[in-house]
């Protein structure tokens, strides 16, 4: 690091710049599926502020590459797609305007996550033009499919990954270690069917699903210390009827499980299988499985996504998570908390890869998916000096001499 350079500083100058490119971005509606024209967007600025090496891979994901010294490399993984905005007329400004009003970029994506993307880019793009050299090379990985299960980060953990990544979602500009996983489980009840008004000739699934979702809420769920305990909430339930006057023969429940660090897939599975066992009537059946869809990219690449995505998590005294803290004061001239998400993120494909995580990024939490999403102007320059200290710092080869990768 370069400590007689006032980054923050550096990043007002070019503030400009910075801000509207937000706008160029947040006025590309891209939703899961369609990102290309936002991908052709920030290769071309990629391109424009000199990155060394700047591609596309086969699913869709823009790569950036801003050479380094011969330590370790550092990615900065944001996301490309966004949610729909829903009714357009309920908004403050058109959804994907990227109007400029009261410091802030107003628009869907300016907070989840197109905030992130732009201050990355612009991190590797006045690194460059200042002269900084970082420790180790520094990619930015903007990524596609993030919202329907991931995607272009699964796809990403297939080709060569980084020594450590920085997941950049909005966290209001402090320091993330982690979060809890997700699954997503089906639980379906088979019975059999009968006409309503003899019941007795019929099997009813659905008091057997019933007994389930009323114990469910007394199921002693796994501790999660800061990050929370585990989770299980019911969501989407179905019958395989359409009559009202019909017994069905199926009824199933999707159940949302937010997994502490400390529990596997298999633990929260052996969990609902044995409550879905003991919540049987006579002539009914359970089956317990994990979500399952094809997801596609804009390249036509296609793949069957499980929903299961992992924990990630770094301990509190992690020597990269502490150098991570200290860059980042040092940088926007406050102490940077340390906390932990309440959502999952695609940090959790790449723990699972082996790759260690940390979360960074600006906006506040709460404005995602939300109507009238915004990111202050002041955030978005603070982590765009923010990720350029990061990218500084973190590929030190003396922060990695006692560390365990993915740990």
């Amino acid at each position: 690091m370069t400590p007689e350079v006032d980054l923050l500083r550096a990043v007002r100058a070019a503030g400009d710049r910075v801000v509207g490119f937000l706008q160029r971005l947040v006025q590309i509606p891209s939703r899961t599926g369609a990102e290309e024209q936002a991908a052709a967007l920030v290769v071309r600025e990629l391109r424009l502020l000199g990155i060394d090496e700047v591609r596309t891979d086969g699913a869709g994901n823009v790569i950036g590459r801003l050479t380094g010294a011969t330590g370790r490399s550092v990615m900065l993984h944001a996301h490309l797609d966004v949610v729909d905005p829903g009714d357009s007329h309920a908004w403050t400004h058109p959804p994907f305007s990227g109007t400029l009003q009261d410091g802030c970029v107003w628009g869907r994506g300016s907070v989840d996550d197109k905030g992130s993307i732009v201050g990355q880019v612009y991190a590797l793009g006045l690194l460059r033009e200042l002269g900084l050299c970082p420790p180790g090379d520094v990619f930015v990985a903007a990524a596609v499919g993030e919202e329907i299960g991931g995607l272009g980060t699964r796809h990403l953990c297939t080709q060569t990954l980084p020594d450590l990544a920085v997941i950049g979602e909005p966290s209001s500009n402090t320091l993330r270690r982690g979060h809890r996983g997700r699954f997503e489980f089906i639980v379906t009840f088979r019975g059999r069917s009968a006409h309503a008004s003899t019941p007795q000739h019929g099997a009813n699934p659905a008091f057997a699903l019933s007994r389930f979702l009323l114990a469910l809420r007394q199921l002693p769920m796994a501790a999660g210390g800061d990050f929370g305990d585990s989770t299980a909430v019911p969501t989407l339930m179905y019958v395989d009827q359409t009559s009202s006057n019909v017994i069905p023969a199926a009824v199933s429940a999707h159940l949302d499980w937010r997994n502490a660090p400390s529990e596997s897939l298999a633990q929260a599975r052996a969990k609902v299988e044995q409550l879905a066992g003991e919540s049987l009537e006579p002539g009914v059946t359970v089956e317990v499985g994990v979500a399952n869809r094809l997801v596609s990219s804009y390249t036509g690449l296609s793949l069957m996504v499980e929903h299961a995505v992992t924990p990630f998590w770094t301990e509190p005294d992690d020597v990269r998570l502490l150098a991570a803290q200290e860059a980042l004061s040092g940088a926007l001239h406050r102490t940077v908390p340390v906390q932990v998400w309440p959502f999952y993120t695609d940090g959790g494909f790449l723990h699972a890869a082996g790759v260690p995580c940390i979360g960074f990024g600006p906006g506040d939490p709460a404005m995602a998916h939300v109507l009238d999403e915004r990111m202050p102007v002041e955030q978005l320059l603070e982590a765009t000096a923010g990720y350029m200290a990061l990218a500084l710092r973190l590929g030190e080869d003396r922060l990695w001499l006692d560390s365990v990768p993915g740990t």
